[in-house]
């Protein structure tokens, strides 16, 4: 997302509602029965104050469709989406996954109010569920998930901006991630750590300029692995989905570190094949 970014909304949307656009669900009686392994866009709620769907949405989107078989193979029984939003990409996850991987349960979360409307909206009109919480990143939940959660998703704030503007509220803070976009993400990370199970993956969306290769390096201390599953330029961002796993644990691959001995910082550096394309973000090329 562009802090720069123009959102387009109907004339006809209201501050106080919550809408479902295009036809909404007027075609069919009772819940929508899915014929797509993601989310519909004409499904999906919107709101004035909720940032809806768009490149960095669809590149997490199609990373987890690109990881879709590991992910059917892993068996998550809790998966978490922080910073839900409008709900596409939770409700995705949920259906990529309903045939394979039923007993699933799915969690949400935003600190945006409006944000978990919008989502417990777009979740009932493709007919999956997912508990949504209003909460700052996991709290409330942490205590209750520590070392339970097999997938966390996360499209975090990771625009370069003042940071004034991290404390807004509303749709500002979708995008604001102070300096070097990092303020969010620095906080989210160890909250990952404590929730993800022994087996769990955490799929992230960063920035180029966000230093990708800093914050495999910290995960690589705590004992982590990492990879980018699926990178994508756009006229204004560079972004990359990486996917980070517990060192000790499956990540759908050939065991990291495993190859001659090769130690934690090896094993990640090794899965950036596009190393120049990262150090030109990070030096703001």
């Amino acid at each position: 997302m562009s802090a720069n970014q123009t959102v387009d909304f109907p004339m006809n949307s209201s501050l106080s509602s919550v809408r479902t656009t295009d036809k909404e669900k007027s075609d069919t009686q009772g819940p929508y029965k899915a014929t797509s392994s993601i989310a519909q866009i004409q499904l999906v709620n919107s709101h004035l104050e909720v940032y809806d769907p768009s490149d960095d949405s669809f590149v997490l989107v199609d990373a987890l469709l690109a990881d879709r078989a590991r992910l059917i193979e892993h068996q998550p029984k809790i998966c978490l989406e922080v910073g839900c939003g409008s709900g596409y990409v939770i409700t995705s996850l949920a259906l990529m996954l309903q045939e394979e991987a039923p007993r699933i349960h799915y969690f949400a979360t935003d600190i945006n109010l409006h944000a978990v409307a919008t989502t417990r909206g777009t979740l009932e009109a493709h007919g999956v569920h997912a508990e949504v919480v209003a909460t700052d990143i996991a709290s409330g939940l942490q205590r209750r998930l520590a070392g339970l959660v097999d997938v966390i998703v996360v499209n975090p704030p990771y625009v370069p901006t003042p940071e004034e503007e991290v404390a807004c509220e509303g749709i500002t803070a979708s995008w604001a991630g102070g300096e070097n976009g990092r303020r969010v993400i620095d906080r989210i990370l160890p909250v990952a750590d404590e929730l993800l199970s022994e087996r769990g993956w955490l799929y992230m969306v960063i920035l180029a300029e966000n230093n990708p290769l800093e914050i495999c390096r910290r995960m690589g201390e705590k004992g982590y692995g990492s990879k980018i599953v699926l990178q994508r330029s756009t006229q204004e961002e560079r972004l990359q989905v990486i996917k980070f796993w517990r060192e000790g644990a499956a990540a759908g691959l050939p065991r990291e570190g495993s190859r001659g001995g090769s130690s934690t910082s090896e094993s990640w550096l090794s899965h950036f094949p596009l190393f120049s394309f990262l150090r030109k973000g990070e030096n703001g090329g």
